[in-house]
C-alpha cells in the first residue's frame, strides 16, 4: 500500500541559511542551501506590533512618485482652471463668482 519515493524525482533537503533584510540570520531546512528573504518573524508587523512599508522593487518609492505627481498636476488644474479652462461649468461657475463682485462696483446708478 505505502509506495516508497521516486528515486532521482525529489529535490535535496539540505540544512539552509537563511538570511533577511533586517539583519537575522538563521539555519534551516529546505531544498535551497542559501535563501534571501524581506521579512523575518523578527521584523514582520505581526511579530513585532510596528508598521514596515517593505520596499519590492521600489514599488512604494514609485507609488509616491505617482501620488505626488498625480497632487502637483491636480494643484496646477486648480490654479488655471478659473480663467483658461474650456470647462463649461468650471468657468460658468468661476465667472459668476468673479462677475458678481465686479458688477455690485459698477452700478451705483
Amino acid at each position: 500500500m505505502l509506495e516508497a519515493m521516486k528515486a532521482s524525482i525529489h529535490p535535496d533537503y539540505v540544512e539552509a541559511h537563511v538570511r533577511c533584510t533586517c539583519g537575522n540570520e538563521f539555519t534551516t531546512r529546505g531544498t535551497r542551501a542559501e535563501m534571501h528573504v524581506e521579512v523575518c518573524s523578527n521584523c514582520h508587523p505581526f511579530y513585532t506590533g510596528r508598521q514596515k512599508l517593505v520596499d519590492t522593487g521600489g514599488r512604494v518609492e514609485r507609488f509616491q512618485r505617482r501620488m505626488a505627481k498625480g497632487r502637483l498636476r491636480q494643484a496646477q488644474a486648480g490654479g488655471t482652471q478659473a480663467g483658461t479652462t474650456g470647462a463649461g461649468g468650471a468657468q460658468s461657475a468661476a465667472g459668476a463668482v468673479a462677475g458678481g463682485g465686479s458688477q455690485s462696483q459698477t452700478q451705483p446708478e
